[in-house]
């Protein structure tokens, strides 16, 4: 079964993965190397701890267990599932990263060729008009922490994670929540793979897997599909700090740039143009090594005009003359998106259900006025692994983890960045008045807390309210079409299955969506999935061109009805990242 699973992978990241393990784990009392038959045809795997996601997250909480076995001399079986063809290629993010769980973690991660080599040197914060860049004092701090590829990272911790004996397995998705007979949660199921657009099976057809775990820990990232079931079935929201999540989208770009004008850690976060004053969010560059820039716009998905176009108003932003002189010359390498959550210390549930607990940016730990979440992800998922070997091993319980959690660093960080997101609910000047007072005045610490405002779907306004925005043409020199664009995403799906992009009701697109917004789904999605294009009596039908999916997860979020839901394709389909 091993076997199979790790060929498989092989064939998915089309490479070739060795076989044998360094620090090879012995057979675990649950038979991690014996396989079963259940249900459905599908073959099962045994392990100790299941983990979905090899991000950050289920990273760190992998090589955690092992190091905790190995303490106490002792075993615990365990596996990570990754739906991307390779580990990190799924993965998006700023990143300027916080070495504080990595120094917990791995304390020598400095002598064992870690990706991180270019410390932040220098850190500029404008406030963008049309034409200016207006220098503010910066509200972050930066010393201390690195620029990096955070797609880079977590495939050098998938390396230490093997080293210790864990069985990681990219190429395969989790799509299904298994329970045992008293309701608890007891492993996932992988999707079958080979099934054809019309649902009939094709000559390449394989049963999912059912990976079987005592514990199962969900590290999807934001918006998780498996943890939003779970979050919802079990009311941990409620049961959690009890607000709703809210949400962006980062679109982001990796440039090779012209030598003179790179300055290797160099960092600049901007706010203001061109997005509206109603409108949340803010743009990055960082200067990576190897003349590489990462540049990005972050858009909060609360906005209002529901013809504002997050990808066009990236392409927008980059022909301001502070940012277009810096670009010029220059090459795209990559091109990406990916929600990101930014409800904070209001939004955490509750992260323990039975049978296991969600950890990382599933439960959603990003400290907004940071804008970083790697950090409090591994914390977290260290976290859940103490608690996780606890429970396995002494017989504790897993509600350790939510207790820990509200003892560690994450909480209090996230606690004392909890008014920054929702006091830009009533506009940008009085969110960064508001926010000012927070940050310099009462570090954190001011008597109440702000509640967040609608949900992001909700706050779309009718089309009637708003006027169309005028995006000028890309000139494929710093702006560029979307096709250009998915290009460079290596974004790729086996066209023949089944459709992941689910309309709940096929019926609300041309009955409500397209007369009351405008049709906003055509603009949100970055990647260009979602247009309306006449049928043969030439009226508008809305068409799904799911193989253009970067998995950013926007439509599950800001579709007005809730009407799309995001489930995972074929394990190894999706975006291709390799420096992001």
């Amino acid at each position: 079964m091993h076997r199979v699973l790790r060929a498989a992978a092989a064939a998915a990241a089309g490479i070739a993965r060795a076989p044998a393990r360094r620090h090879r784990a012995p057979i675990p009392s649950w038979g991690a190397a014996t396989a079963r038959w259940f249900s459905a045809g599908r073959e099962a795997m045994s392990y100790d701890v299941v983990i979905v996601g090899a991000g950050p997250a289920g990273l760190a909480a992998a090589i955690r267990l092992k190091q905790l076995c190995r303490a106490a001399d002792t075993d615990l079986s365990v596996c990570v599932l990754e739906k991307g063809a390779q580990v990190g290629a799924h993965v998006l993010s700023g990143n300027v990263f916080e070495p504080r769980a990595l120094d917990e973690l791995i304390p020598n991660w400095r002598q064992q060729d870690a990706p991180i080599r270019v410390p932040v040197s220098s850190d500029t914060f404008w406030m963008l008009t049309k034409n200016k860049a207006w220098t503010l004092p910066s509200p972050f701090d930066n010393r201390g922490n690195y620029v990096i590829s955070l797609s880079q990272l977590v495939r050098w911790m998938s390396v230490k994670a093997e080293e210790l004996g864990v069985e990681v397995y990219p190429g395969f998705a989790a799509s299904e929540i298994l329970y045992d007979e008293n309701q608890m949660v007891n492993g996932v199921a992988t999707n079958d793979v080979g099934i054809a657009k019309d649902g009939t099976k094709r000559e390449t057809f394989q049963p999912g897997v059912e990976l079987r775990g005592r514990i199962t820990l969900l590290a999807e990232g934001c918006r998780g599909s498996l943890s939003e079931k779970i979050i919802t079935n079990h009311k941990l929201r409620e049961s959690g700090q009890g607000q709703h999540q809210t949400y962006a989208l980062g679109i982001k770009e990796v440039w090779e740039i012209e030598e003179g004008k790179h300055k290797p850690g160099s960092v600049v976060h901007t706010v203001g143009w061109p997005l509206d004053m109603k409108t949340y969010g803010g743009s990055f560059l960082y200067h990576l090594d190897d003349r590489q820039l990462a540049i990005g716009l972050v858009v909060a998905l609360n906005y209002r005009n529901p013809f504002l176009s997050p990808y066009d108003e990236f392409q927008k932003f980059k022909q301001h003359p502070a940012i277009r002189t810096l670009l010029e010359g220059g090459t795209v390498l990559q091109y990406g998106a990916r929600t990101l959550n930014e409800g904070g210390f209001q939004s955490i549930p509750n992260t323990v259900f039975p049978g296991g607990a969600i950890i990382g940016c599933s439960a959603g730990f990003l400290n907004v006025p940071k804008i970083k979440g790697s950090h409090t992800a591994m914390k977290s998922g260290m976290l859940a692994a103490e608690a996780t070997f606890k429970t396995l091993v002494e017989g504790t319980s897993m509600d350790l983890y939510w207790e820990n959690l509200k003892k560690s660093w994450i909480w209090e960080e996230l606690y004392r960045s909890r008014n920054y997101r929702p006091a830009f609910e009533h506009g940008f000047i009085p969110g960064m008045a508001l926010s000012a007072v927070e940050h310099y005045i009462f570090n954190g610490k001011l008597p109440f807390t702000l509640k967040h405002g609608k949900p992001d779907h909700e706050a779309t306004d009718m089309a009637n309210l708003h006027s169309p925005i005028q995006y000028p043409k890309p000139d494929g020199q710093v702006s560029f079409d979307v096709p250009s664009s998915l290009y460079r995403s290596n974004t790729n799906h086996e066209h023949n299955q089944p459709p992941h992009l689910r309309l709940k009701d096929p019926t609300i697109p041309e009955s409500v969506n397209l007369p009351q917004y405008a049709g906003p789904e055509s603009r949100y999605c970055p990647a260009r999935v979602y247009e309306y294009v006449s049928d043969e009596n030439g009226d508008p039908k809305l068409h799904i061109n799911a193989q253009n999916c970067l998995h950013c997860k926007a439509c599950d979020i800001k579709d007005p009805k809730q009407n799309i839901e995001w489930t995972v394709p074929e394990g190894g389909g999706g975006p291709g990242y390799t420096v992001m």
